[in-house]
């Protein structure tokens, strides 16, 4: 039976389609045909999208801006849009039409929209300082995470690389630092979407080797599923997300379906990765020259006697790099129509980094699609489903090693003179000895990570009447990762060696999970008031809630196992190493009710007052609720009559706003008694962290004045903002005051003091040439910064230094009237003539020495097109900071000379002062280096080859280069750093040591449309 029905269900459906297709047959048809431009220059639009309004028929235009198209005879409106252009709809009179298309850039189109958080507005009512970037103004090449793709493309914004290594963290900072404790990062939104700025990744610390750097927790998103992003700098922009819009907020919005023909959007790389530039260490023959020059022995290594040199000459550094290879492939497929549009994407990322057995691939998969339904079309539905998975395998980098160094360190230091491996082919590891092989380190070490991410939201929405829209938004955010490593015991490491009994190694297995869920309620108007006035308003309710936990095991002392992966066996490890951890972070809740309203006048004056009041569970029981208000107001000046006739002047508008916004970023349960267990013993809990009912946010107020302008037609445009944000209440965890628990405690409070930022940001852009071919276009961004800290009780030290002889050291001091992270160090003068060791001004005397902050921030970016060939090139530069060469000082010091490698630099610096190797290592501003760099980071060189037989659409070949050149001064891999090097939770800044080395990576791909 249920055959004879599937068979009549066919003969049906193929009934179905003939009828179709006889109508459509049947159905009289018109040509269009047309040619789309540049209604500035008058230049070509490739890949233009022209589409049948209300209807599925679509085409795009060819390399010369011309397209052709059929449409039912009915048909009456076009709509032309591009990217990087605004929409346009154009009416079809008779019953064949061609005509001369133009459209405007949206970069100088005031009526474009622009995502400012809960809504949109139009660029010509925002009244606070936001910059927008479109994704053809994005960083090009092979990006992991969304952060990285407006570095150096907006003013007052720094984004540092914590790390060189694949899918590293970066440090991401708007407007300078503001926290001493919580966190300094923007917020980061998705699609409406809050992030918590939490990875699921879980960290672990090594036996002799310490903490792993952290990963980015941005880097779940596709990059190439990314239309826009919008940056909100003062309060007037960010107080709309109140307790959490202190240190600003990152709008990220994704890729949405397109009306028309059913279109699969294609681009695909590859490319080769090498280390961007090395640190100069002692050959063989410098290091058997340098031996004798300083009285060691330099007779070839033997029992009867006993050198430092082995007679050979062995390059460490290339010994555990390498070429990577990195691919990358992305496919979009759209469609729709005003009803129901969708976009499928699907992604895949392998990146190899430098270092043998490092690398990082990502998995993506989502779908945006955006329903109108009901027949008045008043009731939408919009549901999105982003989801990810990233592996990777991590090199032996650490934060904080000691003398026995990770990888990066035990490479450098490894006597030049000694092979990595002996003639038999086994590694040189001398058991019981300090010094790694990093060879056989890199062999002996597996370390893997697999992260799962879920985003996923429902949207309705309901026009009630015209301009005035109620929509509720439910997301979920799911995120699991799991850690799995191991070291083999064929390494020196005590405890990790295989000792007598055969067994040795150690291992980690580890599982993190992180859930957040977001309701969003708003009440959005958005209309004329009459002739002269119009509003733009939004009233909201908002609940989230995050969750955070994990647990993790860790073993040592395996039987010899070959061939597995010694985390298998945790059951036949040495009982006595085992222990288990788990942690559960204290639910964070936060209830908000917000409100904003946007008054433009006659399109000359506007006005923004926004509000918000956030409860969070984070906050004391007596502090639950916070209020956070913002005030703004724009004067279009070439509105006015006094302007009329004016050639020269094409824009210009004067902003300013005031506002405050909060800080929450800080640990859950922070003002919540809290236990630990003592000594491992489950009945014995230890009091870790005292409650504070009064603990609230941190408050920071904004004061923001801007100017934007645009001259001879908006060929040259910028803007000019100055800005002061002063943080006061700034939360900070303190060891309690006696009586005390019978274990140490802490009691977070909101002590005295303000960070101040204050500085001014300049942005220009000028359309240099515009003509039929030729055209080219450059940009660029400035910002002036300055730090401060005042009225502030105390001081905070922070800046650990590591290395053998360095226990205890640190670089940076937190007291008023410094920077924040100031270096605080002895101040070196030089060498003793007689004594061959350091000269300190005043002792060991300390002093204010520099600051890691940049004074200026740089960026540029310039296009060059000449027909179907372009090219793009982007820089970024930071100016006024200081480096703290940790590296230099623990690694590469000519004390260690006669044990270890050493710097060349350090070489030739201590023949030329008369040093001793007996001079002993030492914190000071030996080692503190101006960071000044200028780097070009980005170049692309592409050729449109445009419509390519039938199918293939838009094609265009391209050529990459990232990292292409770094100019600066400082000896390390990359001033472009933020190794982190915390003293007691407190976060450092513009410290260096044996990072991750950073990559030039070349790519070459094609990016075509079906």
């Amino acid at each position: 039976m249920l055959m004879k029905q599937m068979l009549a269900l066919r003969a049906w459906m193929m009934l179905l389609v003939c009828m179709l297709m006889a109508s459509v047959g049947a159905m009289a048809q018109k040509t269009v045909t047309g040619k789309v431009t540049d209604v500035k220059g008058g230049t070509w639009i490739p890949g233009a999208s022209i589409t049948l309004k209300g209807g599925l028929v679509g085409t795009s235009t060819d390399n010369e801006g011309n397209f052709t198209l059929n449409i039912p005879a009915d048909g009456k409106t076009l709509v032309i849009s591009a990217v990087g252009y605004g929409t346009r709809e154009v009416t079809i009179d008779g019953t064949d039409f061609s005509q001369a298309i133009t459209l405007a850039t949206a970069q100088n189109d005031l009526n474009e929209v622009v995502v400012i958080g809960y809504g949109t507005a139009r660029k010509k009512d925002i009244t606070g300082s936001v910059a927008s970037v479109k994704e053809k103004d994005f960083n090009k090449g092979v990006l992991p995470a969304p952060d990285q793709l407006i570095q150096g493309k907006v003013a007052g914004v720094q984004v540092v690389n914590n790390s060189g290594a694949p899918g590293a963290g970066t440090t991401f900072r708007i407007r300078g630092a503001s926290s001493l404790r919580a966190g300094n990062g923007p917020l980061f939104v998705v699609d409406g979407v809050q992030l918590s700025n939490t990875e699921a990744r879980p960290g672990i610390d090594l036996t002799g080797l310490g903490s792993t750097p952290g990963g980015n927790p941005l880097n779940f998103i596709n990059t190439a599923d990314i239309s826009s992003m919008e940056v909100l700098k003062d309060a007037s922009a960010a107080a709309i997300y109140g307790s959490r819009g202190a240190n600003g907020v990152v709008l990220i919005t994704t890729k949405r379906g397109l009306s028309g023909l059913p279109k699969v959007d294609v681009s695909a790389s590859v490319g080769v990765a090498n280390m961007l530039r090395s640190i100069d260490v002692l050959s063989g023959d410098q290091y058997r020259t340098a031996l004798g020059e300083f009285g060691f022995p330099t007779g070839v290594n033997s029992p009867q006697t006993p050198s430092a040199n082995f007679g050979g000459n062995e390059n460490a550094m290339d010994a555990i790099t390498r070429t990577g290879i990195v691919q990358n492939y992305n496919v979009g497929f759209s469609s729709g129509n005003e009803n129901a549009r969708y976009r499928l994407s699907l992604g895949y990322m392998d990146q190899e980094g430098i270092l043998k057995k490092s690398d990082f691939k990502k998995f993506t998969a989502g779908i945006n699609s955006s329903f109108k339904l009901l027949p008045n079309r008043k009731l939408g539905l919009d549901v999105n489903l982003l989801t990810s998975q990233t592996r990777e395998n991590i090199a032996p980098i650490s934060n904080n090693a000691g003398f026995l160094g990770s990888i990066i360190g035990q490479a450098l230091q490894w006597n030049p003179t000694r092979s990595l491996k002996r003639a038999d082919g086994t590694f040189d590891v001398e058991q019981g000895g300090s010094i790694i092989n990093p060879l056989a380190y890199s062999d002996a070490y597996n370390d893997q990570t697999n992260i799962t991410t879920i985003l996923g939201t429902i949207a309705p929405s309901y026009k009630i009447t015209k301009g005035l829209e109620a929509k509720s938004q439910v997301s979920v955010t799911y995120s699991v990762g799991k850690r799995e490593q191991f070291t083999t015991g064929a390494i020196n490491i005590e405890n990790v060696q295989w000792d007598a009994n055969g067994k040795g190694g150690e291992a980690n297995v580890a599982n993190n999970e992180l859930s957040t869920f977001q309701i969003t309620n708003t009440l959005s108007y958005n209309s004329d008031l009459g002739s002269k006035w119009s509003l733009n308003a939004v009233l909201g309710h908002e609940y989230l809630k995050n969750d955070f936990g994990g647990n993790s095991m860790y073993a040592r002392g395996f039987p010899r196992i070959e061939g597995k992966p010694l985390h298998y066996f945790m059951a036949a490890s040495d009982p006595s190493t085992r222990r288990t951890r788990g942690f559960q972070d204290p639910t964070s809740e936060l209830q908000s009710f917000f409100g904003r309203a946007i008054l433009n006048f006659d399109n000359r004056f506007v006005f923004t007052g926004t509000i918000r009041s956030d409860g969070s569970s984070k906050f004391g029981e007596n502090n639950r609720y916070g209020t956070f208000p913002s005030l703004a107001g724009a004067w279009n000046i070439d509105k006015e009559g006094f302007m009329e006739g004016n050639n020269f002047i094409s824009s210009l508008r004067l902003r300013a706003s005031w506002g405050v916004t909060g800080n929450q970023d800080f640990p859950s349960g922070a003002s919540q008694i809290l236990y630990v267990l003592d000594g491992g013993n489950p009945a014995n809990f230890a009091q870790s962290q005292i409650a504070n009912p009064d603990l609230k946010w941190e408050s920071t107020t904004t004061t923001n004045i801007g100017l934007d302008f645009g001259f001879f037609s908006n060929r040259l445009t910028g803007n000019i903002d100055w800005f002061n944000r002063s943080t006061s209440d700034i939360l900070f965890p303190r060891e309690a005051a006696d009586p005390v628990p019978p274990t140490s405690s802490i009691r977070w409070s909101n002590i005295d003091g303000t960070i101040v930022n204050t500085g001014f940001e300049f942005t220009l852009n000028y359309k240099i040439i515009q003509g039929n071919k030729l055209n080219w276009d450059f940009g660029v961004n400035a910002t002036f910064l300055n730090n401060e800290l005042k009225d502030f009780v105390g001081e905070i030290p922070t800046g650990e230094v590591n290395g053998q002889g360095l226990s205890g050291a640190f670089a940076q001091l937190i007291k008023t009237g410094q920077p924040i992270n100031s270096f605080y160090l002895k101040k070196f003068i030089g060498i003793d003539k007689q004594t061959g060791v350091s000269l300190y001004e005043g002792g060991e005397s300390k002093f204010f020495v520099g600051s890691p902050n940049p004074e200026m921030l740089l960026g540029f970016t310039t296009m060059v097109s000449y027909g179907k060939l372009s090219f793009e090139l982007a820089g970024n530069g930071a100016f006024g900071q200081y480096i703290y060469n940790n590296t230099t000082n623990a690694v590469l010091a000519f004390n260690n000379l006669g044990k270890r490698n050493i710097g060349l630099s350090e070489y030739e610096v201590a023949k030329s002062l008369g040093e001793k190797p007996v001079n002993p290592t030492s914190a000071s501003t030996r080692y503190l280096e101006k960071g000044d760099f200028f780097r070009l980071a980005n170049a692309t060189l592409s050729y449109s080859l445009g419509n390519v037989g039938k199918a293939i659409r838009g094609a265009t070949v391209f050529v990459n280069c990232q990292n292409l050149a770094l100019f600066t001064n400082f000896t390390g891999f990359d001033p472009e750093v933020n190794v982190s090097k915390p003293l007691n939770g407190v976060p450092s800044f513009g410290m260096e040591y044996t990072p991750y080395p950073p990559a030039r990576t070349i790519n070459f791909g094609i990016n075509f449309s079906l």
